[in-house]
């Protein structure tokens, strides 16, 4: 008898969660907080309510609130040697590359990397990409996020490329990045090593962990960015944006320019740090001591 109320009280959050994802709810933030007092209730557990909270907060987001920008699009060209194909492939970690034509603008198909597993076996005299093209997906930026999922699983397709409104390529989008709204940040065997805070990734480009702490970015980089108001230094990016800024945008603080590689609706994840000449040569020589 006494499991009656919450049971009752169950149904009745599980009726209007339904009824928001029908667009039949007047308040989306009032569901949230429904659902939040179950939780306190100990109805479901705090994972759970980050999940539900994330499928809620899909419904609402659209493609290009996520998308990788076309500027940071891994690709590989229809016309490219074999061996510097596989170079980036190997390079880069990723399992899905677009295929280019004669610029971004134009691409003609998905390669899988599993699919050069031929260019290994039988040589690159062999190997002809466009018998390995998979069919390309395109997708509006205004495409919601919910709708978009369903999409992604009904094709089996994992990624399409985003278009603008005048047909332009604005980036890529993959099932990966839709699911990491709803259950948070998924690591894989590529994603960097945690304890990895900065590392070199060209003469003058690094890529630094949001949860550097400052006064270790500021011995790295001879820089002297203050530590009173905020440890990190994802907490200072986001203080000098004054919110939370979303994947590709950028930042010039003093002469390092700070992009958002990875970041979900919670946080900044990672940050690709480009320097001018003369820092760059500091923390080279820092590096190298």
């Amino acid at each position: 008898m006494p499991e009656q109320p919450e049971s009752g009280s169950t149904g009745r959050w599980l009726k209007r969660i339904t009824q928001s994802m029908s667009g039949e709810a007047r308040d989306l933030g009032e569901l949230i907080e429904d659902l939040r007092a179950a939780r306190e209730r100990g109805l479901f557990d705090g994972d759970a309510l980050v999940m539900l909270e994330g499928v809620l907060a899909v419904a609402e987001m659209q493609v290009r609130d996520i998308m990788v920008p076309r500027s940071q699009m891994v690709v590989v060209e229809r016309d490219e040697s074999p061996g510097k194909l596989l170079q980036l492939v190997v390079e880069s970690g990723h399992s899905r590359f677009p295929v280019i034509g004669d610029d971004r603008d134009q691409v003609v198909g998905v390669l899988l990397a599993k699919d050069l597993l031929r260019l290994q076996q039988e040589g690159s005299d062999s190997f002809e990409i466009r018998e390995y093209m998979r069919p390309v997906t395109f997708v509006p930026e205004s495409k919601r996020l919910n709708v978009l999922l369903k999409e992604f699983r009904r094709s089996r397709n994992h990624i399409a490329i985003v278009v603008d409104e005048y047909g332009g390529v604005a980036g890529l989008v993959t099932i990966e990045d839709v699911i990491e709204q709803i259950v948070g940040e998924i690591d894989d065997e590529h994603d960097e090593d945690d304890d990895q805070m900065i590392r070199r990734e060209g003469e003058r480009q690094f890529t630094v962990h949001a949860l550097t702490p400052i006064a270790e970015f500021n011995e790295y980089f001879t820089t002297a960015f203050s530590d009173e108001e905020f440890d990190t230094i994802g907490g200072l990016i986001m203080q000098e944006f004054g919110r939370l800024p979303r994947r590709g945008e950028a930042i010039l603080i003093g002469q390092l320019e700070f992009r958002v590689l990875r970041a979900d609706r919670r946080r900044i994840d990672s940050l690709r740090v480009s320097t001018s000449s003369d820092v760059k040569q500091r923390a080279a020589d820092e590096s190298d001591s």
